[in-house]
């Protein structure tokens, strides 16, 4: 039986190109051999797993990770226990209610400020940078915020709602440059604490607040890292409020990580030590919560830039680790190291997606498009 499943998921790998015997860079090399029972049963929960654990390396992990994505191997391997288990509990609750709103706060962002200052760029921004025309990270960030303030036509004195603010570069950078009043909001007390410190003497508010909670009117929304958090059970919720919240003549940025497929679980193994209670959007769910409430002036996709991203905080993660390891310990390392890099290799294999939506509410003219 353990040599069956064994040719069974050597036969799998092979399709896409990975061996166990080889010489490739993204060639694994099997440090146990309960490696092939532990992917059989548990598919992509299993094979992250026994990364954490040691039981193989690879020396090109996103390699590894682009050409598993590439060629469909989450398809072809089946189902695990977890996966269905997910998919269960997407029909018979709302994973992403009230109640577990500010889990992934206390589990993801509350990790500790000093490895995200450690791995991010100065203003601490942590989603997709625009690196068109950016010679590193800092630059290539700061080129996403201004974009963003030109996409919503900011202008001085202008009230903006920042959803998910994280540690408040899009806040600062708004009330800096374009003198924007901003409220930013967040479900991790940590980035909010970190965020006022940076924040003295601006025009900002943060709160931790969940987004249902806000009631009140904004000449300009945006929504930068947030959706990912939302779930399916409310994309309409979401967009509601926003509209709900956006004065007449407004404009409400939603910039996304996407997925090509729709979907109602996400992956097992990022659910359960990454993103709990995450799940990535397809354009289509996000289109159709949007239905008769904002009209889609601009759509934007530049997913491949997140590879680039990725990979410049992995690079800045694996130079300050002697400073962070003791700390956060070896089997953090391990788990911090797949995440990055298996994304890094998903959005190489163009299976996920970074799209910035710009939507308006009652607005009159031609909106004007920026790259």
């Amino acid at each position: 039986m353990r040599n069956a499943i064994r040719k069974k998921v050597e036969t799998l790998f092979s399709s896409a190109g990975v061996s166990f015997v080889g010489n490739s860079p993204w060639d694994l090399k099997i440090k146990n051999d309960s490696f092939y029972e532990r992917v059989a049963a548990k598919g992509s929960l299993g094979f992250g797993e026994a990364y954490m654990d040691g039981w193989f390396e690879s020396e090109k992990l996103d390699q590894t990770i682009y050409k598993v994505v590439k060629a469909g191997l989450e398809r072809k391997g089946g189902k695990s226990w977890r996966d269905l288990l997910l998919f269960v509990l997407s029909r018979l609750i709302n994973q992403q209610d009230r109640s577990r709103a500010f889990e992934v706060g206390e589990r993801h962002y509350d990790i500790g400020n000093d490895l995200f200052q450690e791995m991010l760029d100065p203003e601490l921004v942590y989603s997709c940078a625009y690196w068109k025309k950016a010679k590193n990270l800092a630059e290539a960030q700061i080129n996403k915020l201004d974009l963003i303030c030109r996409k919503i036509k900011l202008k001085p004195g202008m009230k903006i709602l920042d959803i998910g603010c994280g540690w408040g570069g899009f806040a600062r950078y708004a009330a800096k440059r374009y003198g924007a009043n901003v409220v930013g909001i967040s479900v991790s007390k940590e980035q909010l604490s970190l965020a006022t410190d940076l924040s003295k003497g601006l025009n900002i508010e943060y709160r931790l607040q969940d987004y249902r909670a806000v009631n009140e009117s904004f000449d300009r929304i945006v929504s930068i890292g947030q959706m990912e958090h939302v779930g399916f059970k409310n994309y309409a919720t979401y967009m509601k409020i926003a509209y709900r919240c956006l004065k007449e003549g407004g404009l409400f940025l939603l910039h996304t990580i996407g997925s090509n497929d729709t979907s109602r679980v996400g992956d097992a193994w990022i659910e359960k030590y990454i993103f709990p209670n995450s799940l990535l959007p397809s354009s289509a769910q996000l289109t159709k919560a949007a239905e008769k409430l904002f009209v889609l002036e601009d759509l934007q996709n530049f997913g491949s830039y997140y590879d680039q991203t990725l990979m410049a905080w992995y690079n800045n993660f694996e130079k300050s680790w002697k400073k962070l390891g003791s700390k956060y310990g070896e089997r953090f390392y391990r788990m911090w190291k797949f995440y990055l890099l298996a994304c890094a290799g998903a959005f190489r294999a163009r299976k996920l997606q970074l799209w910035q939506f710009v939507f308006s509410k009652d607005m009159e003219g031609v909106y004007e498009g920026v790259r």
